[in-house]
């Protein structure tokens, strides 16, 4: 669905932000790109909409080369969250959601349908349309977010480190929504983030890259954890000691705890842990 083939990025003054990316992301997956700020995890992602434009190689989505497609059109058929929401001001949710289906031609009608039905999709019910983006709460205004992206029904979704800017609990919430919606949805997800828990948490595959925009390595987040490519990759991932676990008797059975004695969760029969809702694992942010 989405290729990267041979692509990198120079800037004029020698700054190296992508060095030779060559991927191929599956449809209806979800990859996670994370690293450190400056690793060109940003820079990698909007090539695909082309708000960047690679020094060398081509980006490809659905087999079409973006280079010969106009970047407005472009972008209306590709779904971009970012943090913040960048919702505008100055509009109510409802016609923040519409703009998309809106700048495609669709009517008035159709486009108020698919706006709602989105805000439904993301938990948010139709009194929260008539609001303007002040009116909401963080978590709100990045539910919000995502409605828009979806409204016009793209196959690709972009998202530039889109639970940043909100709070520990609301994070974890949007991050279950989010994988909520990509089982219901099955989009060809490319994700953006420096928390190598949510990475893990979300994504199908997970590549981890260091300053430069050289990747690292490129797995399941099983295969992560389990057989980290080299020190820098099992430094970020904590396993050199922030993941080591273990079990403390609780009041209802075995409580997860980390080297600190922080717990992180608790052991259910069958050996399943459920997290804590802050989903510490003591990874680098």
């Amino acid at each position: 669905m989405i290729d990267f083939h041979h692509v990198g990025k120079d800037y004029p003054d020698g700054t190296r932000a992508v060095g030779d990316v060559d991927l191929h992301l599956e449809e209806g997956s979800c990859t996670v790109l994370v690293g450190s700020s400056g690793c060109g995890k940003t820079t990698l992602l909007r090539m695909v909409n082309r708000m960047v434009d690679p020094s060398r190689g081509r980006v490809e989505v659905g087999g079409r080369d973006v280079s010969g497609v106009d970047p407005v059109r472009l972008r209306r058929d590709i779904g971009y969250v970012m943090q913040g929401s960048g919702l505008l001001p100055h509009r109510t949710v409802l016609e923040n959601v519409e703009t998309v289906p809106r700048l495609r031609g669709e009517s008035r009608t159709e486009s108020r349908r698919r706006a709602l039905l989105q805000l439904e999709r993301v938990g948010l019910d139709e009194a929260m349309a008539r609001r303007y983006p002040a009116q909401l709460s963080g978590g709100q205004q990045q539910r919000v977010g995502v409605a828009r992206a979806l409204a016009a029904d793209p196959d690709v979704l972009l998202m530039d480190e889109p639970f940043g800017a909100v709070d520990p609990l609301v994070r974890a919430e949007l991050q279950a929504e989010l994988a909520r919606l990509q089982r219901e949805l099955r989009k060809t997800i490319l994700f953006v983030t420096h928390d190598m828990d949510e990475a893990l948490a979300l994504g199908d595959r997970v590549i981890v890259m260091r300053p430069g925009g050289e990747i690292v390595q490129d797995a399941a987040p099983g295969e992560l954890v389990a057989a980290p490519a080299d020190d820098f990759v099992r430094g970020f991932l904590g396993l050199d000691g922030a993941r080591e676990l273990s079990v403390q008797d609780g009041p209802d059975g075995g409580v997860v705890v980390d080297r600190y004695g922080r717990p992180l969760g608790v052991l259910r029969p069958g050996g399943v842990a459920a997290p804590s809702p802050s989903g510490s694992g003591g990874a680098p942010a």
